[in-house]
């Protein structure tokens, strides 16, 4: 419709979602003593309970745990070695849990702790589990609290500051949008600080964001920045679901399709769990690189990587692994779940399907298409 702001009309997705994931950061939970704020915390869930009761469904994902351990244990700052944080994350965890418990509880409603671990979003049975997990609690009509699980965590203490996990989580429960909370109030083209710097009302797709001046830094008590956050946006988007990007003050403005933050428009499709998981949250063991032709069978073309038209193994993976499917200029383009391991590949390599079959009686697929992931297209 003439004179309609395309931004506020965009904005009505989230008004009307039925089901939205809300990401909130250590920084927006915690004062500068590093102590919990537990007027901030209930600030919060007074407008998330709000939506639950007009019969929005929410999935929260709360960071925090390590910074509301921070007090407890006496420390004056994020520790630094992974045991410590685990520690101030495990007894962080139950507090901030509790805190929830009872701000959610005076609504008359329940919340569920869900701790996820990197596996639980890499390993399909795992992902699977995690899925009912959440369905279930939804549709018992409970709250359900997300946080990575700091204690147990191996490779990283964090998902990126929960940013990316929110974004998996939002596809993992099927969410209508999902929205990040910082503690800036948008996205703005340059640091906010600077004068001159213009807050994005809107971004339709990555054209939009040419230019734009982010730092990747958190706040002392997090480890996420805006950098975590436009990934997060990219993923979610690209997987066909909205994203609101504000301060947790604007919360409700936002819930309600108020022109507050910035909004991040729906780029592609729902996608198959299985290609979500290999395109954003597998681990890869490993590269295997293709020439041109491949390339172009697998991205433009949808087909199966073949054996003829790989030119190259790096690293140590085992049949069944994720791997990374990397062009002649370095460039990563897929990933998939590999049907040889590093030690039977050089074998074939750049071998026509005849050629297999005359010498091994097979011809195989390398990574069958059905269990690859393409992440940068040729046409882009």
């Amino acid at each position: 419709m003439p004179g309609v702001n395309p931004a506020l009309a965009a904005r009505a997705d989230l008004a009307g979602a039925r089901r939205v994931v809300v990401k909130i950061g250590s920084s927006s939970l915690t004062g500068a003593d590093g102590r919990l704020d537990v007027g901030a915390l209930t600030a919060l869930v007074d407008v998330l309970a709000a939506r639950r009761a007009a019969g929005g469904q929410v999935v929260l994902v709360s960071s925090g745990a390590i910074a509301a351990g921070l007090a407890p244990l006496g420390l004056a700052a994020r520790p630094r070695d992974l045991a410590t944080a685990q520690a101030a994350a495990s007894v962080g965890q139950g507090l901030l849990v509790a805190r929830y418990t009872e701000a959610f509880g005076r609504h008359g409603q329940r919340v569920g702790q869900v701790l996820l671990t990197v596996d639980d979003v890499i390993r399909r049975v795992h992902y699977r589990n995690a899925l009912r997990t959440l369905n279930r609690l939804l549709d018992l009509g409970v709250v359900p609290v997300v946080n990575e699980n700091d204690t147990v965590a191996t490779h990283e203490i964090r998902f990126g500051d929960n940013d990316r996990l929110a974004a998996l989580v939002s596809h993992l429960s099927r969410a209508d949008a999902l929205v990040l909370l910082s503690d800036v109030d948008a996205l703005y083209d340059a640091p906010p600080t600077r004068p001159g710097a213009r807050r994005i009302d809107l971004v339709t797709g990555p054209a939009d964001l040419a230019g734009v001046e982010v730092s990747g830094r958190g706040s002392a008590v997090g480890t996420g920045g805006m950098v975590t956050k436009l990934d997060a946006a990219a993923i979610a988007t690209g997987s066909g679901i909205p994203v609101m990007l504000t301060s947790a003050a604007n919360v409700g403005a936002a819930l309600a399709g108020e022109g507050v933050g910035t909004w991040f428009t729906a780029t592609g499709h729902r996608k198959n769990a299985r290609r979500l998981w290999l395109a954003h949250a597998a681990r890869t063991s490993g590269r295997v690189l293709l020439d041109d032709g491949a390339v172009r069978a697998i991205t433009d073309g949808k087909k199966s990587l073949l054996a003829a038209g790989i030119t190259g193994v790096e690293g140590t993976f085992d049949t069944g692994d994720v791997v990374e499917l990397v062009s002649l200029d370095g460039a990563v383009v897929a990933r998939g779940i590999v049907a040889y391991s590093s030690e039977e590949l050089p074998s074939v390599l750049g071998k026509s399907s005849k050629a297999l079959r005359d010498e091994f009686g097979h011809d195989r697929e390398v990574v069958h298409r059905d269990y690859l992931a393409v992440v940068r297209s040729r046409r882009q």
